[in-house]
């Protein structure tokens, strides 16, 4: 602004836009960028459908392997087939590998057979579960051990004669 110029005239000037002002520039160009993200047709201005924006949430929060591992189990019949589903069950997944509990020993042996297409299975429909490999469990037997202070070893033998 020229030192000509009253004040009150530089001042009336710069309240009515026509005279820049560094303050008025920054406004201006804060619109600008503004008025970028506002145009109709931009990049990502495009509506997101429920399942997209869902999808969104999940993998920003970290909750997609944890989504998948409950997908696994939820869908464990759909996996291995409605007649092993009724005698095997998931039961843990703990550093990759995932137990899986069996009615019988003869059960889990043949499961045990079949490993590597239920681990390709497991890879192929559920990536993020993070399933390395699978280990299958008979049915749990009693044990004698009981309680924190069991000693180690073969206990005690014939103590009724």
């Amino acid at each position: 602004m020229t030192d000509d110029i009253p004040e009150t005239v530089g001042t009336y000037l710069r309240l009515r836009g026509l005279e820049p002002s560094p303050r008025a520039a920054r406004r201006r160009r804060k619109r600008a960028v503004d008025d970028e993200d506002k145009q109709p047709f931009a990049p990502g201005r495009d509506p997101k459908g429920l399942g997209d924006a869902l999808a969104d949430l999940t993998r920003q929060s970290g909750w997609d392997t944890q989504l998948a591992r409950e997908d696994l189990v939820l869908q464990w019949e759909e996996v291995t087939g409605a007649e092993t589903a009724r005698h095997a069950n998931p039961v843990a997944l703990e550093g990759g590998i995932l137990t899986v509990q069996c009615d019988s020993t003869a059960w889990a042996k043949n499961l045990q057979l079949m490993r590597a297409e239920i681990v390709t299975q497991l890879m192929r429909r559920f990536p993020d579960a993070n399933v390395q490999n699978v280990r299958f469990v008979g049915p749990d037997v009693p044990s004698w051990k009981w309680g924190p202070r069991a000693v180690p070893g073969r206990g005690p033998r014939d103590t009724y004669g």
